[in-house]
Order: C-alpha cells, then sequence, then structure tokens
C-alpha cells in the first residue's frame, strides 16, 4: 500500500480520487441564491486553485477548482467597445450592493439616477465582486435574459444565483484574468 492509497477490507481508495470526488460535491453542492446554471468543466491552463477567468469570447466565466476542474458560468460581457482583456484581482465583495452610475455612464445618459439602492430594480442583482482599482465589477443583475450576450459597460454579468455561489467561493485578492 502506498501513501496515496487507503485500504478497508477488499476496497483500495486512491486519494487523489477521494480528493477529485469532494471537490466534485462540494462544487455541486446547492447554495442559496435562485436558479444557477453551473457547470463542472474540465480545466488544463495554468492557473491556480481559486484563480477566476474569464473568456469574453465565450461568454463564460471559469472558477478553478485544481485536481484538473473548474466550474464553468455562463455571463454576459461588455458591449461592441466596451470590453476589455487584462489582468487583475478581486478587491472587494458586496452583498446587496447599490449601483452608482460611473462618471462615464453618466456622461453618456445625464438622466441616469443618483444611485439605485438594493432591490428589484438594482442592475448589480444580489451580490458584486469589485476588480482591482477599476470600475469593473463581476455583478449579477435584474436583466438575466441578457446572460450569453454582450450587453453590459464593460462589467461581467451572471445570474443571481451564480454570482452568490461564487461570491461564497472567491476570496479578496483571488486573480481574475479577463481573455478574449
Amino acid at each position: 500500500m502506498g501513501m496515496t492509497e487507503i485500504r478497508s477490507g477488499k476496497y483500495t481508495i486512491c486519494l487523489r480520487h477521494l480528493v477529485a470526488c469532494v471537490a466534485l460535491l462540494v462544487a455541486l453542492a446547492p447554495v442559496s441564491g435562485g436558479a444557477a446554471a453551473r457547470e463542472l468543466v474540465s480545466w488544463d491552463g495554468p492557473q491556480e486553485l481559486g484563480t477566476v477567468v474569464i473568456k469574453t469570447s465565450e461568454r463564460r466565466l471559469y472558477y478553478v477548482l485544481g485536481h484538473g476542474m473548474a466550474l464553468r458560468y455562463d455571463v454576459a460581457v461588455g458591449k461592441a467597445g466596451m470590453q476589455w482583456a487584462g489582468q487583475t484581482f478581486v478587491q472587494a465583495k458586496r452583498e446587496h450592493p447599490t449601483w452608482t452610475p460611473t462618471p462615464r455612464m453618466r456622461r453618456e445618459n445625464p438622466y441616469l439616477p443618483q444611485s439605485i439602492g438594493p432591490g428589484a430594480s438594482n442592475p448589480l442583482g444580489a451580490r458584486a465582486i469589485y476588480l482591482g482599482w477599476t470600475e469593473y465589477r463581476i455583478h449579477g443583475t435584474n436583466a438575466p435574459w441578457s446572460i450569453g450576450s454582450a450587453a453590459s459597460s464593460g462589467c461581467i454579468r451572471m445570474r443571481n444565483g451564480d454570482v452568490v455561489d461564487l461570491f461564497q467561493r472567491v476570496h479578496i485578492g483571488a486573480p481574475v484574468h479577463v481573455i478574449r
């Protein structure tokens, strides 16, 4: 018996497979926050456990679980001319955030409200994950039909159930890679 196996009677369990099974169960465990569409997928990228990778061309967000696995979520990305790419990090997280239009949004539409507090009309939805020192966020939405499209001003939109799930998993300081 090697150090990576456990024997019990006639059964032998490989610790690597046990860890992968536990990761699968944790990844698919339901969380509160509404319907979600996350999916456990194979991951062969070099990113570490806890890294967020957003592929704007796919309109998908990946949360790296390690052991060759990731959670994949459908997202909405920035409209044409508002998409971006690069590396950043999770700077802050807010439950039931207040939405305040950025100066750029206000220049483009001076009729926007000063802010919108938590609730059904809030464009940030149930949670917001703030990225680096930018105006961009990963957040929920009050327009779930926009998921899978290029619809935002550069932020990454998720279904509210999915952003609640990601919010509980991702930590402050986690790396975020946005790839076109």
